[in-house]
């Protein structure tokens, strides 16, 4: 997609949207892979500042139907917030256009949208102690937690089979076979590695397709850059809420655990360099936990050890087919960009399971703790 200021018509744009008018500066804004971020920024002292996206619609098809799962799920937030909170400051507010809507289709055929910029936050590509573990636990645990009463079938999937790994293995077969872009030869390392997994890893689906695991509202992209903290690193707002669909709550805490437990990025070179960070796995549990221990089924905490294991396999997968079909999903900024993210996420894997029994066991203790905890808590108010 295209991100260059020089080459867009921000002044159009903007002028589609509710911004009450004004005179503002634009600039990049953000590292996502798929969307297009920019900061609008007044020049009017105390003026509203806004974040404008251009909606990559080659990944999300149905641009209204996004919208509309926006719409309804930043409305239920806002809702439930207000009873005891701030969901002006806790939840992205949707600007809307001079036609009402929540989006603008320009001339080119390009898609934006835009939200208020919450001021005073700041967000982290990697966690680096315990707090901020912590706080992402409460974070997207509370998420699933104010989202728990929503029926999943109100909501579109905005990427049909997004987190199913057979989907993702059917394609990761189709691209092996193709081999596009002439890539196959030297990545058998890799591809067998996966394949050797790919019998194991579809257990959360056969559960959720038995009646074993429930179907939620779930956010399904729980990287850490996903949270809005404040400036004493307290959670203050989730965002992103493109892939806000029905899911498994596995899928959330697996994903959040990729990017918290490694010590280095997801596409870290050196491999020797991606360890597990412990404290801030049990950290982020125990704040999950926390917010998600009235509705959480005892098949879902089960099945969290084995979100844990799925999310980087898949992302591993998903990236190395990416690279086999030429690099036509995820931005890159060289040629070996996503080869070099699917090692970084084997190696992962491998340390994961390694630790497999160690991590389960938090896990259990944590939870454990939560419930002896609120045995007591009634025991006193009975008392």
């Amino acid at each position: 997609m295209n991100n260059n200021i020089a080459t867009n018509n921000f002044a159009d744009t903007i002028a589609k949207f509710n911004t009450g008018g004004g005179d503002f500066e634009i600039k990049n804004f953000g590292s996502g892979h798929i969307n297009d971020t920019f900061m609008i920024r007044s020049k009017a002292n105390n003026g509203p500042d806004f974040l404008l996206q251009k909606i990559n619609h080659f990944v999300f098809k149905d641009i209204d139907s996004l919208m509309n799962n926006m719409v309804y799920v930043t409305n239920h937030l806002k809702q439930k917030i207000a009873k005891t909170g701030n969901p002006e400051k806790e939840v992205l507010t949707l600007i809307k256009c001079n036609n009402g809507k929540y989006y603008y289709q320009d001339e080119q055929g390009n898609y934006w949208r835009m939200t208020n910029f919450l001021h005073n936050t700041k967000s982290y590509d990697l966690v680096t102690n315990v707090k901020q573990a912590q706080q992402g636990g409460v974070a997207f645990g509370r998420f699933q937690y104010l989202l728990c009463d929503l029926h999943p079938d109100l909501l579109v999937n905005t990427i049909p089979d997004f987190l199913n790994i057979e989907k993702r293995l059917n394609d990761f077969s189709i691209a092996i076979k193709n081999n596009s872009a002439q890539r196959l030869s030297h990545v058998m390392k890799e591809v067998e590695f996966l394949l050797s997994r790919a019998g194991s890893m579809s257990e959360i689906l056969h559960l959720g397709r038995g009646g074993i695991l429930p179907m939620r509202i779930t956010h399904n992209d729980t990287k850490f850059n996903n949270i809005l903290l404040d400036q004493a690193d307290e959670i203050q707002c989730v965002i992103d809420l493109d892939t806000v669909m029905p899911g498994y709550v596995a899928y959330d805490f697996g994903d959040a655990i990729r990017s918290i437990i490694n010590t280095a990025p997801e596409d870290e070179k050196d491999l020797d360099a991606i360890q597990l960070n412990i404290p801030l796995f049990e950290a982020f549990a125990k704040g999950y936990l926390s917010q998600t221990i009235s509705f959480l089924t005892d098949a879902e905490l089960s099945s969290l050890m084995m979100g844990v294991l799925l999310l980087p396999y898949m992302q591993a997968v998903r990236f190395l087919t990416d690279y086999l079909q030429g690099d036509v999903y995820y931005k890159t900024r060289f040629a070996e960009h996503n080869l070099q993210r699917t090692r970084a996420q084997i190696q992962l894997l491998k340390m994961l399971e390694l630790n497999k029994e160690k991590l389960s066991g938090i896990i259990q203790n944590e939870w454990l703790n939560l419930k002896n905890t609120l045995k007591s808590e009634s025991a006193v108010v009975a008392g």
